[in-house]
């Protein structure tokens, strides 16, 4: 059995499989595959050992131009805009099975792209899967509404896809992140020009060929690699796309928003950046259990995690004690080679990211927090960007790493002495993408879960849910809702239709 076909368990099974690969490095417009017309290309660098893994074309506006095109000519052809919603139910669950049968592959490739440990890739596909699963079985399960009217009339709401759907996606969570955004745009009828991240294209491309195989029509589904300052802009100032879907940067959503401005008002959905609050009170009965799950809210996939737990308050009572507790934890949170099942951590992404973590680090220190664990580089030797877990105290709001976002696992440990000060404290930031709350008290659970101003509180969890419910924040970690029936509705407009009867 060859390398790809067996299924990896081991180290040394993933290492061969990584060996046996094949990279698609080219755009895919209107069903085929192709260089950029510039003939331009960017490197894909893999971040654990700094080798290039391939070189992909780079788009730029011809490339959108073209793919924008096709998308709105596929959408008004109607063979996949104004078919019965069980036949795109039908094409999207081949794919959901295409991408089951090749999810070891798809895991691989968001692993070497951008170096998160393999069995964080494999339970990335499995939320992926679930989801392009979850929004095929509800497409024909939604209705439409009649309007109380008296018998003269007939009032009818009804639900029609927008159009043409530009989806920009990040890094950090390549394919899964590809799902959220593709998943209900296609359902809901949209012909979607995907543009993933430069640093993690190659899952994007892979899954071009599944959408292929599955017999999605032509131009209803496309991907353009490149720059955000050059095909994602193109994308984000045509007039001919109807909504932009994106999660990132809270500066670059803002900076699409005035694309949308300056060319067609298209919609704008977007999931930035977070700062996120991770409440802990005296009164909770296992503070073991809940130190390792505060250390996994932030050390998981690096800290490279829009709602990462960076923020950690508190309750004085029991802080020092926790501290230790989490600092245990993080002890068995080390990075490794991301190919090594065994390791929990993997690389940073690339070197800008990873000099922007250790510049945290160093100006944490300068402003006098105290570094518990961690802060320098780890595991060079490789020739990858590993940085260890790192757990600062005695951290104030107005210091760098107590407001800003990080991306990468620096923790921040604050102190609280009441309910009030905690709550305060908690939304003393610009951001509100998620919050956590551990507590045993259901009425404090209860107060503190209305007044925390986030998109998603957890309680007694960290990053709990499914399909079933909606992801997004509020401030400035963007507006609009990935995952859940919500975001159908976000891809689908309504049409007013008022029918006189005689």
């Amino acid at each position: 059995m060859s390398a790809m076909h067996k299924v990896p368990e081991s180290h040394a099974d993933w290492q061969a499989m990584a060996g046996a690969l094949r990279f698609e490095t080219r755009a895919f417009i209107n069903d085929a595959f192709v260089d950029a017309s510039s003939g331009v290309t960017f490197e894909t660098v893999n971040p654990a050992t700094g080798d290039v893994l391939a070189r992909v074309a780079s788009c730029d506006a011809p490339e959108a131009e073209a793919a924008i095109r096709h998308a709105r000519q596929a959408f008004n052809t109607g063979n996949w805009s104004r078919i019965a919603p069980s036949e795109r139910k039908r094409a999207l669950l081949r794919l959901a099975d295409l991408m089951e049968c090749h999810k070891h592959e798809l895991a691989l490739l968001d692993t070497l792209d951008m170096g998160k440990p393999v069995t964080s890739s494999m339970g990335d596909m499995a939320g992926a899967i679930s989801c392009i699963r979850y929004n095929a079985e509800t497409i024909d399960k939604l209705y439409g509404e009649v309007a109380p009217t008296g018998e003269d009339s007939l009032g009818m709401i009804l639900r029609e896809p927008l159009g043409v759907v530009a989806s920009i996606v990040p890094w950090n969570f390549p394919l899964m992140m590809t799902a959220w955004k593709i998943g209900p745009a296609l359902a809901a009828g949209n012909s979607v020009i995907l543009k993933p991240s430069e640093k993690s294209p190659l899952s994007a491309l892979r899954l071009a060929q599944l959408a292929l195989e599955a017999g999605l029509p032509t131009g209803v589904f496309q991907v353009l690699p490149g720059y955000g300052h050059t095909v994602g802009q193109a994308l984000a100032l045509s007039m001919d796309v109807d909504c932009l879907s994106f999660t990132g940067s809270t500066q670059v959503g803002k900076l699409l928003m005035q694309f949308a401005g300056q060319s067609n008002l298209k919609r704008v959905y977007l999931e930035c950046g977070g700062k996120s609050p991770n409440l802990v009170f005296a009164d909770c009965k296992d503070l073991d259990a809940v130190a390792t799950n505060a250390a996994a809210a932030i050390f998981h996939n690096q800290g490279e995690v829009c709602i990462a737990g960076s923020r950690l308050l508190v309750e004085n009572s029991v802080r020092e004690t926790f501290i230790e507790k989490v600092l245990e934890a993080a002890e068995t949170m080390q990075p490794g080679d991301p190919l090594d099942p065994a390791s929990f951590m993997g690389a940073i992404v690339d070197r800008t990211q990873y000099q922007s973590i250790l510049d945290y680090i160093r100006r944490g220190v300068e402003e006098g927090a105290h570094l518990r664990v961690g802060g320098e580089a780890t595991n060079e030797e490789s020739g990858g960007l590993f940085i260890p877990p790192t757990v600062f105290d005695g951290v104030t709001p107005q210091m760098a790493i107590g407001r800003e976002e990080v991306f990468g696992p620096v923790l921040s440990v604050f102190g609280f002495d009441t309910e009030e000060e905690a709550i305060t404290m908690a939304n003393d930031s610009q951001y509100g993408l998620a919050a956590g709350l551990w507590s045993q008290d259901i009425d404090r659970i209860m107060r503190v879960t209305r007044r925390l101003h986030s998109g998603q509180v957890y309680v007694n969890n960290w990053a709990g849910g499914d399909m079933t419910m909606p992801f997004g924040g509020v401030k400035q970690s963007g507006n609009g809702r990935d995952k859940s029936h919500h975001s159908l509705e976000e891809y689908s407009e309504l049409k007013s239709v008022w029918m006189a009867l005689t």
